[in-house]
């Protein structure tokens, strides 16, 4: 498969990096990341109002821009290589996807609007207290009919549950899996933040007591959906880790050619060059995994997936490793907490773990092919 950008998503892609560029930059991060918020919220209005990107992959009908998932994952590509701390991911990659699977048009009406115009800050609570991703393995119940449901459990590692003013719940109910829309500050919902190695993404602890609950969706049929908003946000994620494990190299290759040493530039060291061509040909095997996975998804592809577990596996430790060496190549100041280089590592290791680690994808990608 040939895949080339268009013009026009070309010049999304400079318009975004422009805009994170001035509202990104490594000092608004440290500040942004250590708040309890955990996102700008002036930068979020501004990303709704002057770049709609919140209802970028939104259908018009429902207040959105009624682009693809390609254009949505050069966003995050974008978002990727800044380390913008914002609840953009769990929105957009997890809610706006979880309600156009799950939900009905009624339901779409209801919500995805306000998500479009940025008023609304969504996330989707997918993982017990273990902290699997295996949805069949979903323990919270709800029990009710009709427009009215309560529902009960306790879910961690919710990304951004600490600001989200919707949280979609799976729960268990008479006939199955279900997805309920839940109000962030709804009776009965308990968010404790969580501390965690990378601040640039907030996730919280929720605990719902007989919390009341919107039905999205039909009864006991919300499996499938959701299952396909898990490999769509993975596949989104792995566009996401391309951009940081792009930067990293980046850095790493100006400072190798920036620092002297022995009278010449580390660069020069084969040591260092062979660092940096290994770093090279992750990030560019990297890029085809996620740039195929970014087609299934547009295409709602068989092959989706596939894709997306081959593509979530492969760039989580493609960034990883990228992340690691580019400490490595910095030397001493690459360890201190002034530098930079800590942020991508942190962030690389919480996204090797986010919707299921390596091994976890390569299980599923094995069972998927029928080895």
């Amino acid at each position: 498969m040939n895949f080339g950008f268009s013009e026009e998503q070309d010049e999304l892609r400079k318009m975004v990096k422009r805009f994170l560029e001035e509202k990104s930059p490594e000092t608004e991060v440290r500040r942004v990341m250590a708040t309890d918020e955990g996102y700008d919220p002036g930068v979020w209005s501004m990303m709704a109002n002057e770049l709609a990107l919140q209802g970028l992959g939104i259908p018009e009908e429902f207040g959105g821009q009624g682009y693809g998932p390609v254009e949505l994952y050069v966003v995050f590509e974008e978002m990727g290589a800044a380390l913008l701390c914002s609840p953009y991911f769990s929105t957009v990659a997890l809610a706006s996807n979880a309600l156009l699977q799950v939900g009905t048009d009624a339901n779409k009406k209801q919500f995805l609007p306000g998500i479009a115009s940025g008023e609304t800050i969504a996330t989707v609570a997918l993982t017990d207290e273990a902290g699997d991703w295996d949805l069949s393995k979903i323990k919270a119940t709800a029990t009710g009919s009709g427009d009215s449901f309560k529902v009960s459990g306790t879910f961690s590692y919710v990304t951004d549950a600490n600001t989200a003013s919707l949280i979609l719940v799976p729960a268990q109910t008479s006939k199955g899996l279900s997805l309920f829309a839940v109000a962030g500050d709804a009776a009965g919902v308990t968010r404790t933040q969580l501390a965690t190695m990378d601040q640039t993404r907030k996730q919280s602890k929720v605990e719902l007591k007989d919390a009341v609950g919107v039905l999205i969706g039909t009864e006991g049929a919300a499996l499938a959906g959701l299952q396909t908003t898990l490999q769509i946000a993975a596949s989104a994620l792995a566009a996401e880790q391309v951009g940081g494990a792009q930067r990293v190299l980046t850095n790493a290759v100006e400072y190798a050619k920036q620092r002297v040493q022995f009278g010449r530039p580390i660069g020069s060291f084969q040591a260092i060059k062979h660092k940096c061509a290994d770093m090279l040909l992750d990030v560019e095997s990297a890029k085809s995994a996620a740039y195929y996975a970014a087609w299934a998804s547009q295409e709602m592809s068989d092959e989706l997936p596939i894709a997306a577990s081959l593509a979530k596996s492969f760039c989580s430790e493609a960034y990883f490793h990228c992340a690691a060496e580019n400490i490595q190549i910095h030397g001493g100041i690459g360890f201190t907490w002034e530098h930079h280089a800590h942020l991508y590592f942190k962030r690389a290791k919480s996204s090797e773990l986010f919707l299921g680690e390596p091994s976890y994808h390569r299980e599923l990608l094995a069972t998927r092919l029928g080895i």
